[in-house]
């Protein structure tokens, strides 16, 4: 019998699903924050009355078009949603959807330089910060 204290291993400041959903709600507000910015610019009238369909559109209203509805804008509220549904029952992401985020945000911050895609670091971060944890709890390992 040993009188030596039993040590655990110190528990992680926040657990991998708690990172995770913490890293979907980003992505959602970015989208969100996102189109408040560009949605006063969208002329809807004239792309409801086919101006993107015929090509009278003007360069600005296309461009604004890709910004919004045409843009990462949906796809980044869904994945959001499902992040987070995923770090609400307690599971986390592989870490590859944080590194591809921020390849994804460096690249674009390279190409247009310093934009809202620096706030992409947060998610990226969040998820492989989770990825990290959860290969480190020894929980993850059953």
């Amino acid at each position: 019998m040993s009188t030596a204290p039993v040590t655990r291993p110190s528990e992680p400041s926040a657990s991998p699903s708690l990172l995770t959903v913490w890293a979907g709600r980003t992505m959602i507000l970015i989208a969100a924050l996102h189109t408040v910015v560009f949605v006063r610019l969208a002329p809807w009238g004239d792309w409801l009355a086919g101006s993107l369909r015929d090509r009278s559109a003007d360069s600005d209203s296309v461009a604004t078009f890709w910004a919004l509805p045409g843009g990462f804008v949906v796809v980044l509220i869904l994945l959001g949603l499902l992040v987070s549904r995923a770090g609400r029952r307690g599971q986390h992401v592989p870490g590859y959807v944080g590194w591809v985020i921020l390849v994804w945000a460096a690249l674009a911050v390279g190409l247009i330089g310093p934009s809202g895609f620096l706030f992409a670091v947060i998610p990226a971060g969040l998820l492989i910060a989770a990825d990290i944890t959860a290969r480190r709890s020894p929980r993850s390992r059953s």
